[in-house]
């Protein structure tokens, strides 16, 4: 099994098919478009593909160390993850062509007018173990 990043972008990647932003969908388009991230996780959960999932608020910081004292902190002029990321889910799957088809169903979740997103996703495994070397 190997672990996967499916990243949800608020902009960065290609637009989306169904390019409105979520601020303009009416209400019942919103809890359309959360329902169908649950049931999607809770299918995962049934065949042990997930691992967790969360949507990101639109509050953040960028803080480093700099240093003894309070470190710096600003709210720009750099990209800021608030202003790209809208959340992420973890899976955990068999192979590669797996998650593939899997943030391609993801990507149709529906969006404005309740037609699917066709958003893009993008895919990142996490980092594993380094391998170990047996003598």
């Amino acid at each position: 099994m190997a672990k996967y990043l499916l990243l949800k972008h608020y902009r960065g990647a290609p637009k989306a098919v169904n390019d409105v932003p979520m601020d303009q969908w009416a209400p019942e388009e919103v809890e359309d478009h959360l329902r169908y991230m649950s049931d999607f996780a809770t299918r995962l959960e049934g065949t042990g593909e997930f691992v967790d999932s969360q949507a990101l608020s639109a509050e953040g910081t960028f803080v480093r160390y700099d240093g003894e004292g309070r470190p710096p902190v600003t709210d720009g002029p750099f990209a800021e993850t608030k202003d790209l990321i809208a959340g992420w889910m973890i899976i955990d799957v068999d192979s590669y062509e797996r998650a593939l088809a899997l943030a391609g169903e993801l990507s149709a979740a529906p969006g404005a007018g309740g037609k699917p997103i066709h958003e893009w996703l993008e895919l990142r495994p996490l980092m594993g173990e380094p391998p170990t070397v047996d003598e």
